[in-house]
């Protein structure tokens, strides 16, 4: 059964001042392209170069300039997943990395507001780990297959069918589900959170494929469910082989939500962060990314001497994000996002339990 991403926010909550009454909206700035916006865009241009025609910076810029006006003046820190274009990674963002790593930055910041730029479920993570401060996401409808694939009540029918069984539930779902498990794990710490209970069955949810990829590094029996993201899970062995036959010289980086065959056949397996950083470490001359294409366009400047090859699978909803909407969210004080208290403090507590795990 299918959750909408509005579940366990604004219709759960208890009613009170919505942000635009607490901040007050603006009204939008007229947007033009002039000389001093050119000069004042220029250094960010320059970081997007090579994925934005020149000719075209006059319809981002003014966007740009805009938003990163008013954000100082609304004490706003924008958050920006690694799926995001180059011109929100890039030219607006605050803060970048993968979900977790997001809202766990913001707990840091001075900013009373934060404008998440990803989908549902990472806002909501980011107001479970920032409660106190309002959390606004530039498109409701920006959902997750995968986070949509489960509900608490799921979790629930799960615990009576395996009484006893611990439940891992990973970051990419939502509150409501969090709130049903025993401790939350990211791609990059899903072996060490399965073994951390010391017993020989765990229940890991929703990613079927990441918890098969964990069960070949364990010897901890691991119960799955059958949720997929619709990015990862279109990779195929066939069509990654068919690169490396093409060109000997291409290093395979996957992401553990692909299926068992392609990671597999990858040179190497980890989480968003541990992708980039194994392609910064390691510098391959030519490498493919097995996850959401833009995230090699945003990593792409850092790293000039790497030749990325693209087998460009877009996220639908990561693209509902974009600079208008990022500037209307600014001016008017929307999305909110807000989780009822009793979910949110069961949520907390399991995302939290994974966050002080030893390592």
């Amino acid at each position: 059964m299918s959750q909408s991403p509005q579940t366990s926010t604004a219709s759960a909550a208890k009613a009170g001042p919505t942000a635009a009454e607490r901040f007050g909206v603006v009204e939008r700035p007229v947007l033009e392209w002039t000389p001093e916006i050119a000069e004042e865009t220029e250094p960010l241009y320059q970081k997007v170069k090579d994925h934005i025609p020149r000719i075209e910076w006059p319809v981002y810029a003014p966007y740009v300039a805009a938003i990163n006006r008013l954000k100082r003046e609304r004490n706003a820190v924008i958050l920006a997943h690694n799926y995001q274009t180059p011109e929100i990674y890039h030219c607006v963002a605050d803060i970048v990395g993968d979900s977790l790593q997001l809202a766990k930055e913001a707990t840091k910041v001075d900013a009373e507001i934060i404008i998440q730029c990803g989908v549902h479920f990472m806002a909501e993570t980011s107001k479970l780990l920032n409660p106190d401060k309002t959390v606004l996401i530039p498109d409701m409808k920006a959902g997750c297959s995968l986070a949509d694939s489960i509900t608490g009540a799921d979790v629930r029918l799960l615990r009576e069918r395996y009484p006893g069984v611990p439940v891992v539930t990973y970051v990419n779902t939502s509150a409501d589900v969090k709130a049903e498990t025993d401790i939350c794990c990211t791609s990059s710490n899903a072996v060490q959170v399965v073994e951390s209970f010391g017993v020989d069955k765990v229940l890991c949810i929703p990613d079927e494929y990441l918890a098969i990829n964990v069960a070949a590094q364990t010897k901890v029996k691991v119960l799955t469910w059958k949720g997929h993201c619709e990015v990862h899970e279109r990779f195929t062995a066939e069509e990654l082989l068919a690169y490396k036959e093409a060109d000997p010289q291409i290093e395979i980086v996957a992401h553990p939500e692909c299926p068992r065959e392609v990671v597999e056949i990858a040179d190497y397996t980890g989480s968003t962060s541990g992708m980039i950083n194994y392609v910064k470490d390691q510098k391959p001359p030519k490498v493919l990314l097995v996850t959401e294409c833009s995230m090699a366009s945003n990593i792409e400047s850092e790293v000039p001497e790497v030749q990325f090859v693209k087998p460009c699978n877009l996220c639908p909803h990561m693209k509902r994000i974009t600079l208008p909407k990022i500037l209307d969210s600014l001016c008017e004080m929307k999305e909110e996002i807000l989780v009822d208290p009793a979910i949110a403090d069961r949520a907390r507590l399991a995302v939290e339990r994974m966050v002080n795990l030893k390592h």
